[in-house]
């Protein structure tokens, strides 16, 4: 079966926020669509893994900031590659408070909803909600699509996505040495060699600086150790050999420590 079909499905990105009692949380997601006009429902997809889709159920409501075609990057990684559960993912993010909720102003549009209905679908949490409140913030620049995200920007895919396994990329050819951001996996090909980057310069997409980049040949076989969070079920079967992880590193999503994973295979 060719996974890579699952690509051709029109898929936009987004900032799902909601709040985790006076404190806002949100999350990266690329699946919601409008379900009904009267009443105006709206559908999203989210990873039970995620923090955020805990918080939805306790709450009963979210927001929906659509992210455009200039939005910057670095709202999707800083948003999709760590947990609210112990990162404050606002911090130097401008945002607006619409019904309570958080909604992000380097959209072009928010949606607010209350959840009317919820159901669980293996992996993910589907939300129905009503609409309560939306806007437009921009309405010059198009929508980015999830096809503009890995063609144009050069994203990752964080690994709770629903669309993870149809974006997962080919092994490269080449014999370039690439360098990899260990917290989003963002791989940096450019032409000015990595070395000679300046020293404030950060990821495109998760921001995080410079020496979070590990060297990873292309041609180099990958482990076939696969390591799981013992708290969230979260895989990591990255380029980077488990062990060769910063001590300090953490689950991308749920922040528990590298100490609580566990080798499976």
């Amino acid at each position: 079966m060719n996974d890579f079909a699952l690509t051709k499905l029109s898929y936009g990105m987004y900032i799902l926020t909601t709040m985790d009692n006076d404190k806002p949380v949100g999350c990266t997601i690329n699946t919601s669509t409008q379900i009904t006009a009267t009443p105006t429902t709206i559908m999203i997809s989210v990873n039970r893994n995620n923090y955020t889709n805990e918080c939805i159920k306790k709450h009963g409501k979210f927001a929906l900031s659509i992210l455009s075609e200039k939005s910057d990057s670095t709202l999707i990684g800083g948003f999709g590659f760590r947990s609210s559960r112990d990162n404050n993912k606002f911090e130097n993010v401008a945002y607006e408070m619409k019904e309570g909720l958080p909604v992000i102003k380097a959209a072009n549009a928010y949606l607010v909803c209350k959840v009317v209905n919820s159901f669980e679908v293996y992996t993910h949490t589907i939300f129905i909600g009503e609409l309560l409140d939306a806007d437009i913030f921009d309405n010059q620049t198009a929508s980015m699509t999830y096809a503009y995200y890995h063609n144009v920007v050069k994203g990752t895919t964080p690994p709770n996505a629903s669309t993870a396994n149809a974006y997962k990329k080919e092994d490269s050819n080449s014999n370039k040495a690439v360098y990899k951001c260990k917290t989003c996996g963002f791989e940096y090909k450019g032409d000015t060699p990595f070395e000679d980057l300046p020293e404030d310069w950060v990821c495109p997409i998760c921001g995080e600086p410079k020496k979070n980049f590990v060297k990873v040949e292309p041609n180099k076989n990958k482990s076939s150790a696969v390591y799981k969070c013992r708290t969230c079920n979260h895989i990591y079967n990255g380029d980077i050999p488990f062990e060769d992880l910063p001590s300090d590193w953490k689950c991308p999503i749920c922040g528990e420590p590298k100490s609580n994973f566990e080798k499976i295979s």
